[in-house]
């Protein structure tokens, strides 16, 4: 049998390489096949339908929730319903207002440009695209000085879809301008399942009784994390088993993944621990948590923290973050409070 730093040294190999071509496979290309988020791809559906009996281009869409809910798969098929190209960048890609005019010429009829963490462009970035996104036109300033003049330069109609894990950080301006916003929820573990379901066909795993339930259950609700959760299982199957899938395997797998049955890995129970033991459970200022914990803020804002808050673990108050009882039953801690009182 191999040990446990054997077992790590063969699924670790590769993993970001391997991981970034399955998971373009394992995305969806229809709105009919992707799971979960019933309300927007009602919606969608609708628009898109709109717009091709119009022939326009879709109205400018804005997705935002936690990441790791589908929206850049959204996006992509978008495109693949409207027959579309889609030019895909990022919000700390474009750094100057050249950066994205050059962009916006270079889009034809039709496409689609998808800005992933939108909320990151600068604020003159984005007055570029204020024009461009209600009147297909970019102003450039040609000179300097008093002799500077202003030209307008007509672009191809496009639609432009926005990501965002802190729609609260885009400017107003911006966020008026887009004719559809959406928040991606959470899904619940029957919707995971069936994620996981179809990825393992796509990847020729087999699995039977409960055990791709198992994964679904830990998976955070998150179907980025089920999937990943799903091609580490299977190495593990691979390796200490015959390659099939089952609960007590899929138990095992994520036991030594550290992940425990609500999902929580290490970084998870380290921020609650910390928030306990540290701080006498709260509250605590974000700086104060992620300078001890060596995690970056944004890091514990945008993604341990909601998953925390949706499971009743942290609260967040005016004076900063609090654990909760439920937080002190998982980790089978004792407020200081209870203590004292067996104390006395």
């Amino acid at each position: 049998m191999k040990s446990k730093t054997e077992f790590d040294n063969i699924i670790n190999a590769d993993i970001v390489e391997e991981d970034e071509e399955l998971d373009n496979s394992l995305r969806p290309k229809k709105l009919s096949d992707y799971v979960g988020q019933k309300a927007i791809k009602e919606n969608l559906a609708i628009f898109i339908e709109a717009a091709k009996k119009r022939g326009e281009p879709v109205e400018h869409i804005l997705l935002y929730g936690p990441p790791g809910l589908g929206k850049t798969t959204l996006a992509h098929i978008i495109g693949n319903e409207m027959n579309s190209n889609v030019r895909v960048t990022s919000g700390t890609a474009i750094e100057r207002a050249g950066d994205l005019a050059s962009i916006l010429t270079g889009l034809e009829d039709g496409d689609i440009l998808f800005v992933d963490e939108i909320h990151r462009l600068n604020r003159n970035i984005e007055e570029v695209l204020y024009p461009a996104m209600e009147d297909f036109a970019i102003d450039m300033v040609l000179g300097k000085g008093p002799s500077a003049k202003t030209l307008r330069l007509d672009i191809p109609k496009f639609t432009l879809i926005g990501a965002t894990t802190k729609i609260g950080a885009l400017s107003s301006p911006l966020r008026d301008r887009f004719g559809n916003t959406f928040r991606l929820e959470f899904y619940d573990e029957d919707e995971l399942e069936t994620i996981i379901k179809r990825s393992a066909k796509i990847l020729g795993v087999k699995h039977r009784g409960n055990g791709l339930k198992e994964i679904a259950k830990r998976s955070r609700k998150t179907p980025r994390v089920a999937n990943r959760m799903l091609k580490r299982v299977r190495d593990f199957a691979e390796v200490r088993h015959q390659g099939e899938i089952d609960e007590d395997i899929a138990r095992a797998a994520l036991l030594m993944l550290d992940v425990d049955i609500y999902g929580l890995d290490k970084t998870d129970r380290m921020i609650l621990e910390t928030i306990i033991d540290k701080f006498a459970g709260g509250p605590v200022g974000l700086d104060a948590l992620a300078a001890a914990t060596s995690e970056d803020s944004d890091t514990i804002e945008d993604v341990i923290e909601p998953y925390l808050l949706r499971l009743g673990f942290i609260d967040r108050t005016p004076r900063g973050r609090i654990a909760t009882p439920g937080a002190y039953s998982h980790l089978n801690k004792q407020k200081v409070s209870d203590k004292r009182q067996k104390l006395l």
